[in-house]
């Protein structure tokens, strides 16, 4: 269970609020409205398990690192590929570009010391105040 916990793209599931275990109806009841799904198809329980994204399905990272036996990008000779680029587009609202970054952490820490973090990690990228060259700040 500990794997479906984040992604083989490096997406920490288990802060997002589509995930089965954690989620919120009110979110669930949102995205399903917006994609035309049902609350139960919307709620995640990480793309291992249901062979993708509950509401986009196809990806093609998942399909790469299953095709090379990997359980996570990071793991692969080619990291970081194309596929991990950061974006602009939707970055104020998912946490797409955080994928390198928490696959290195991932590295680093092992499993339970990214889990541990993660959630700090994800309010730091949505909360935090831009420092150059001291990374993102909280307010104390």
């Amino acid at each position: 269970m500990e794997l479906n916990m984040v992604a083989p793209c490096g997406i920490d599931c288990v802060n997002c609020e589509l995930f089965a275990e954690n989620g919120r109806r009110e979110v669930w009841e949102r995205v399903a409205k917006m994609t035309g799904k049902s609350i139960e198809e919307v709620q995640c329980r990480g793309c291992r398990e249901q062979g993708g994204c509950p509401i986009l399905k196809d990806c093609r990272t998942l399909a790469c690192v299953r095709e090379k036996g990997l359980d996570f990008c990071h793991q692969c000779s080619e990291f970081p590929c194309r596929r991990l680029q950061p974006m602009k587009q939707g970055a104020e609202r998912t946490p797409h570009n955080l994928k390198v970054y928490n696959l290195c952490r991932l590295k680093q820490l092992g499993m339970e010391g990214f889990l541990a973090e993660s959630a700090r990690t994800r309010r730091l990228y949505f909360e935090g105040t831009f420092v150059i060259g001291a990374g993102p700040t909280l307010p104390d």
